[in-house]
């Protein structure tokens, strides 16, 4: 009885959130459709969307893993204050996702100009796109997870069951937001 009364809780916590990140997905592949118009203008553009949404994942779940685990296990109060362990983890996750953005464009960059027959966008133009969009969701990832995972702790949801779903509809939905406004700018500055 105790094995359904826990996935009856799993399902009922995750449910809403999942519903919620469908309704995300969506919405990015919305701003997805405006982005292609920049790929003629900004070769290797969509090479770079998939392995971009890809790191907002990675980066911003393992920060949620342990914000959830410090929660389980005391160490972080569901607030915002200053705590060296939460700010630890916001520090090391912003360094990391700023980071992994520069190295997508110049990864990016070189394998396309390896592989015969394309032509890039400039390492400058792919990395400053990626950097922009990197440090804008960085932002909104951090504080959104934070505010989610807190409120929802607060109110008797597990944390470990708000992770996944928070990371990847506020990864996609201002990962694409962000990255057509970092095209933008970039149109605008070259």
């Amino acid at each position: 009885m105790s094995v359904r009364r826990d996935i009856w809780s799993i399902y009922r916590e995750a449910l809403p959130v999942l519903l919620i990140a469908l309704g995300g997905g969506l919405f990015a592949g919305l701003v997805l459709e405006g982005i292609v118009e920049s790929v003629e203008q900004f070769p290797g553009l969509l090479v770079m969307v998939p392995v971009f949404l890809a790191t907002r994942g990675n980066v911003y779940g393992a920060l949620g893993g342990r914000i959830s685990s410090g929660l389980h296990q005391g160490l972080i109060e569901p607030n915002f204050s200053w705590d060296d362990r939460l700010v630890n983890a916001v520090v090391a996750s912003f360094v990391n996702g700023i980071g992994i953005s520069i190295v997508i464009g110049v990864i990016t960059w070189l394998a396309l100009v390896i592989l015969p027959g394309w032509w890039p966008a400039p390492v400058y133009v792919l990395v400053g796109i990626m950097l922009i969009a990197g440090v804008l969701t960085s932002v909104v990832l951090i504080f959104g997870l934070l505010a989610l995972i807190f409120a929802g702790y607060k109110r008797g949801y597990d944390p470990d069951n708000l992770v996944g779903p928070i990371v990847t509809t506020l990864g996609d939905i201002f990962g694409m937001l962000f990255m057509l406004l970092s095209i933008g700018l970039v149109e605008v500055l070259v």
